[in-house]
């Protein structure tokens, strides 16, 4: 049994589909139906019931998937501990908004603990590419906030938070215990450049399109608010000047903290880090 054979494999068993699983491999569904066939061949036993509309794994499968996953994550930690052993292994992580969120800090500790030869690198992007550089090649893994379009990538969901509006200390909107998007509705709100991703875009303006500066840092956005009284939207939970304040929005869907590979990504590096970070967000 070959790993890429097993990862097929895996795949297979985790979208029921064989179309789907396809797409998630970036390949062609004939070989895949093949390498898969083969498999069940090797091991003497159908692995899955097929059905016009997916599949289902049969008791052999189901097993077969078990024991499959615990293989697939040996064999990654010896990846890495092969790279680390051989010198040079570097994964390099985009983060997007604030870096002193607790979920980063247990997760740096916990990636340090596990693999302690890996470089880690950190490339903190602005808010113009929510993806953080992962599409253009800049970074192996994303810490990031969705939405966005997730066209060829994976996301792993590791937290929500609520989201509030920011407003300037002296607003007299500062003084209600929650708003709703509505009665923000005649105010300039931040926004970002031309060209950023529509569904980021939409998402931070309240799902409607709104007038108002053009800012592409979490800095520059506080200061539209400061000075200008621009209104915009942030998650809870994170400090602000004395200047500024955060009220409750109680209809605005939450913020979702994701970790993000490209699709088919087998890097174990990339894979362990998005274990870990699932882990370290749980807390």
């Amino acid at each position: 049994m070959e790993l890429r054979t097993l990862r097929y494999f895996v795949a297979v068993a985790e979208e029921l589909h064989f179309g789907r699983a396809a797409t998630r491999l970036h390949m062609s569904q004939p070989p895949l139906s093949r390498a898969v066939k083969r498999l069940e061949a090797d091991v003497g036993a159908l692995l899955f019931t097929r059905s016009p509309t997916g599949v289902t794994l049969t008791p052999v499968g189901a097993v077969l998937l078990d024991e499959t996953r615990a293989l697939l994550d040996h064999a990654d930690r010896v990846r890495v501990r092969v790279s680390a052993a051989a010198g040079g292994a570097t994964l390099t992580v985009g983060i997007l908004g604030d870096g002193t969120d607790p979920g980063v800090s247990r997760l740096a500790a916990a990636y340090r603990r596990t693999h302690p030869g890996i470089d880690i690198r950190i490339r903190e992007t602005d808010l113009t590419d929510p993806t953080c550089g992962l599409r253009t090649g800049q970074v192996d893994v994303a810490l990031t906030r969705a939405p966005f379009d997730e066209t060829a990538l994976t996301v792993r969901e590791l937290r929500t938070d609520p989201v509030g509006v920011v407003l300037r200390a002296d607003d007299p909107l500062a003084r209600c215990d929650r708003l709703r998007l509505a009665d923000l509705s005649d105010r300039r709100w931040f926004r970002f450049p031309e060209g950023t991703d529509p569904a980021w875009q939409s998402y931070w303006n309240g799902g409607t399109p709104r007038e108002g500066p053009v800012v592409r840092a979490v800095q520059e956005c506080l200061h539209a608010v400061l000075w200008n009284g621009t209104v915009g939207l942030a998650p809870l939970g994170h400090d602000l000047p004395a200047e500024l304040a955060v009220v409750p929005l109680v209809d605005m869907a939450p913020s979702r903290v994701v970790a993000v590979c490209n699709e088919g990504d087998t890097n174990p590096l990339v894979r362990s880090f998005i274990g870990i970070a699932a882990a370290a967000y749980r807390h």
